[in-house]
C-alpha cells in the first residue's frame, strides 16, 4: 500500500483502510471478542511487525535509509517498545500516562545526537503508526464484529501517537537547546583560553579549536574582529539604533554575532562569540585568500544588519600567525574601533598604512607641532575643495615628478608649478626638499583626521571620520 512522504506528524488511523459498512450490527460482546483477538493476534506478532515498520521507514525515509545497522537496530527496538507499549493500554482499555511513553526521551536524545532532524524523526512515528493501522484493518477482516472492534481502537491509536510523539519532539527540543547552549559555552571559553595567549591541547576545548581551524599547531594565517552594538543610529530622527531594554540589545548582539561567522565561507568555522557587551570573531584566512575579500564581507554584513536597525563598529586586526598571536590581535582590533566615527563603520588596519595610522592616533600635542602658517593653508584649502592638498599628494605619488603629477591632475604642468609656487609662498615649504615635503603629508595627514571646519587645535577625541574604512 502506497504511504505520501508525510512530515512526521500522526496520520489519522482510520484515513488509509476503509472498512466496508456491515449489513448487521454486531453485540457488544462479539465486538469485544474481536477486539481482543486482534489485540492479541498483533501482540503474538510483535517481532515481524516491528521489523515491517522500520523496512517502511528506510523505504519512506531517506535520512533513515542511509543510516546504518546498529541504527536501524535501535529503531527497531523502540517501534518494539512502542507496540507494546500500546497494545498495554489498549488491552487495559485505559488513557495513555507518562509512564507508558518515559523510554522515548533516552531515544529522542539519541536521534537528537546522530544529527536526525526532528521532522524525520517525528515522521518515523507516522509511518510506525501506519503500519500498525493497516496490520489492525488486515487482522479485523470483513465480519461485522471486527470492522466495529477496528473502529473501536482508531481513536485510542491516534491518541498513543500524538502523545507519544508529542513526548518524544519535547525532549528532542531539550537536547537540541541543551547542545546549543554548550556549543555557546565551549566557544565561549576556547574564546577565553585563546585571549589569554594559551592554546588548548586535549578533550572538548581542542576538538572545538580544530574545528573552528585553529589547532595549536597551526601556523595559519588569521585576523581578530571585534564589534560593538551603536547605542544610537544615524538615522531620522535619533532612533535608538536597537530598542532598549534587558533583552533587545542581547538579541541584536547575537544577531550579529551569527552574521559574522557567516561572512567568511572558506569551509571553515569562524569562531564568533558575544564576550560581555562586545564580538569578538577569529577568522582564518584559507589558501590564497587575504584580508581584503574578509573586509569587504564584513562591510557587506554591517550594511546588511543596518537595515535591520543593528548599527555596529568594527575593528579588525592585521593578519597574524597562528593562534599565540591572537591577544595581540585582539588589542589591534579594539585600538582599531578607536579610529571610527560616531556613527560606527569598519576599521580595517590591513587597509590603512602605518602613516594613515599614526595620524589618526595623533593626540593635541601632534597638531600643535604643525607650524601655524601649514594649518591656516590646509584649513583655507578644505573649504576651497582641496586643490593644493590634491597636489602635493599627487606630486608625492608622482616622485617629484611635475609633468607626472599634473598628469594625475589633469591639469596643464604650468598651473601645477604656479600651485607649487604658492603652497610654498604660503607655508615656506619647498616640495622638493624631501624634509618639507614629508612635513606637509604629515600635516595633511593630521588634519584629515579632524572633522571639517573643526580648528587644529580641537581634538575630536574617538571618532574621526578620515579613518579608512
Amino acid at each position: 500500500m502506497h504511504r505520501g512522504p508525510g512530515t512526521e506528524a500522526p496520520a489519522t488511523a482510520a484515513s488509509t483502510a476503509p472498512i466496508t459498512a456491515p449489513t448487521t450490527a454486531p453485540t457488544i460482546e462479539a465486538v469485544r471478542v474481536e477486539r481482543a483477538r486482534i489485540l492479541a493476534e498483533l501482540l503474538g506478532d510483535l517481532d515481524r511487525l516491528a521489523g515491517a515498520a522500520v523496512e517502511a521507514m528506510r523505504a519512506e525515509i531517506p535520512a533513515y535509509a542511509a543510516r546504518d545497522g546498529a541504527f536501524c537496530a535501535d529503531v527497531r527496538e523502540q517501534v518494539a517498545r512502542h507496540y507494546r507499549s500500546k497494545l498495554a493500554v489498549l488491552l487495559a482499555d485505559r488513557t495513555v500516562t507518562p509512564g507508558d511513553v518515559a523510554f522515548t526521551r533516552r531515544a529522542a536524545l539519541r536521534r537528537a545526537r546522530a544529527g536526525v532532524a526532528l521532522a524525520d524523526y517525528i515522521n518515523a512515528f507516522r509511518v510506525g503508526q501506519q503500519v500498525f493501522w493497516e496490520s489492525v484493518i488486515e487482522r479485523a477482516g470483513a465480519s461485522p464484529a471486527g470492522h466495529d472492534a477496528a473502529l473501536s481502537l482508531a481513536a485510542p491509536l491516534m491518541r498513543y501517537c500524538d502523545f507519544a510523539s508529542t513526548h518524544a519532539a519535547n525532549a528532542y527540543m531539550e537536547f537540541q537547546q541543551y547542545a546549543a547552549a554548550e556549543a555557546v559555552r565551549e566557544s565561549r571559553d576556547l574564546l577565553e583560553t585563546l585571549l589569554a595567549g594559551d592554546a588548548p591541547t586535549r578533550g572538548r576545548r581542542l576538538s572545538a579549536a580544530q574545528a573552528h581551524g585553529l589547532g595549536p599547531d597551526a601556523c595559519v594565517p588569521l585576523l581578530v574582529v571585534v564589534a560593538v552594538l551603536l547605542p544610537r543610529s544615524c538615522g531620522a530622527g535619533g532612533q535608538d539604533a536597537v530598542p532598549t531594554g534587558p533583552d533587545r540589545g542581547a538579541d541584536a548582539r547575537h544577531a550579529a554575532c551569527a552574521a559574522i561567522a557567516r561572512a567568511w565561507g572558506n569551509g571553515v568555522r569562524t569562531l564568533s562569540v558575544v564576550r560581555h557587551s562586545e564580538i569578538v570573531a577569529v577568522p582564518v584566512l584559507g589558501p590564497g585568500t587575504g584580508p581584503a575579500e574578509l573586509c569587504d564581507r564584513l562591510q557587506a554584513v554591517r550594511e546588511s544588519l543596518l537595515g535591520e536597525e543593528i548599527a555596529l563598529a568594527m575593528g579588525v586586526s592585521t593578519v597574524v600567525a597562528g593562534t599565540a598571536r591572537i591577544p595581540r590581535a585582539y588589542r589591534e582590533a579594539r585600538t582599531a574601533l578607536e579610529l571610527l566615527p560616531e556613527e560606527g563603520g569598519v576599521a580595517a588596519l590591513p587597509r590603512i598604512t602605518p602613516f594613515q595610522y599614526l595620524a589618526l592616533r595623533a593626540d593635541d600635542t601632534a597638531r600643535h607641532l604643525v607650524d601655524p602658517r601649514v594649518s591656516a593653508l590646509l584649513a583655507e584649502d578644505r573649504a576651497r575643495d582641496g586643490v593644493l592638498t590634491a597636489t602635493i599628494r599627487a606630486f608625492a605619488a608622482a616622485d617629484l615628478n611635475l609633468r607626472a603629477a599634473a598628469e594625475r591632475l589633469r591639469i596643464h604642468p604650468n598651473t601645477a608649478q604656479y600651485r607649487l609656487r604658492r603652497i610654498r609662498e604660503r607655508t615656506g615649504r619647498n616640495l622638493r626638499r624631501i624634509d618639507d615635503l614629508v612635513d606637509l603629508l604629515v600635516a595633511i595627514g593630521l588634519h584629515d583626521s579632524l572633522p571639517p571646519g573643526a580648528p587644529a587645535k580641537e581634538h575630536p577625541g574617538r571618532g574621526r571620520p578620515g579613518a579608512p574604512a
